[in-house]
């Protein structure tokens, strides 16, 4: 905490993340379990994204045409494996969705007990799942609700508007620190899993990981596809190199702010509409 309250005081940009880099410890589930993680199982993934992820973070095996084996990324030095077990989904025969399950690691091809893993070791690992996760999941997708999918809409809903992974605490955490410079500042505050902004017309929740929102008075979702190149928050004095999700519920902000002014008539009919 105190080397992140130096990057902020001297306003120091990390060309990655280290002060704030994500950490994984072990859980009392995961100590219970012993030789698996469940942290990341019951998750709805695009299949050609997570293969595209596999290999830039060079998890080999897997082939996202007609599986291969779980994705296991090779930790030489150490001896140690790490698998990630994921499946077609059944419900969905187009092939296009993956459901995701236990996290295993394995030291001279003999699974290990999660305590015995090297700290570090076990933190970056699960550093990359929750990244493959946090990309992939289909409750990232600000349209999939209304898209006609005929599976997936109870893990959309949970996964759109439920907890904070790792990745959007830090989140979390930087906004908190940057929020009284934005534009919005008068108007909006965070609450729990969401920033709050208050426009003309409603209040938004905009959640904190997946970037979706609620109007208020009754939670009624408003999807807004947002651009992924807006650079909304490229001025803004961020610790680390940028965080595409910040910039995504920062630009988000700004537009409902002045929701009165919005001109997309697909937004507007949503915002109006009790």
């Amino acid at each position: 905490m105190r080397w992140r309250q130096i990057l902020q005081k001297y306003k120091i940009a990390q060309p990655i993340k280290q002060a704030y880099r994500e950490v994984y410890i072990i859980t009392e589930a995961e100590a219970n379990t012993r030789s698996y993680s469940n942290r990341f199982a019951a998750h709805i993934l695009k299949n050609y994204q997570f293969g595209a992820l596999c290999k830039l973070r060079n998890w080999k095996r897997f082939n996202q045409f007609h599986g291969g084996g779980p994705p296991e990324l090779t930790l030489k030095n150490h001896k140690i494996k790490v698998q990630y077990f994921v499946d077609f989904a059944h419900y969905d025969n187009s092939g296009q969705y993956l459901t995701t399950d236990q996290v295993r690691f394995y030291k001279n091809n003999e699974q290990m007990d999660l305590v015995d893993v090297p700290k570090i070791l076990f933190s970056e690992a699960l550093r990359d799942v929750d990244m493959f996760v946090g990309v992939c999941s289909i409750g990232n997708d600000a349209a999939w609700r209304d898209g006609g999918h005929q599976f997936g809409q109870d893990y959309w809903q949970s996964y759109s508007f439920g907890d904070l992974s790792e990745v959007a605490k830090t989140r979390k955490e930087i906004l908190t620190g940057i929020l009284s410079k934005l534009k919005v500042a008068k108007v909006s505050h965070i609450d729990g899993n969401f920033l709050v902004v208050k426009g003309k017309i409603r209040t938004y929740k905009i959640h904190l990981g997946s970037t979706n929102i609620l109007m208020e008075p009754n939670n009624q979702y408003l999807c807004i596809v947002q651009d992924r190149s807006s650079s909304a928050g490229a001025k803004l004095f961020i610790p680390f190199e940028g965080d595409e999700g910040l910039s995504i519920i920062i630009s988000k902000a700004l537009l409902l702010a002045e929701d009165d002014k919005i001109s997309d008539s697909s937004i507007v009919s949503q915002i109006k509409m009790r």
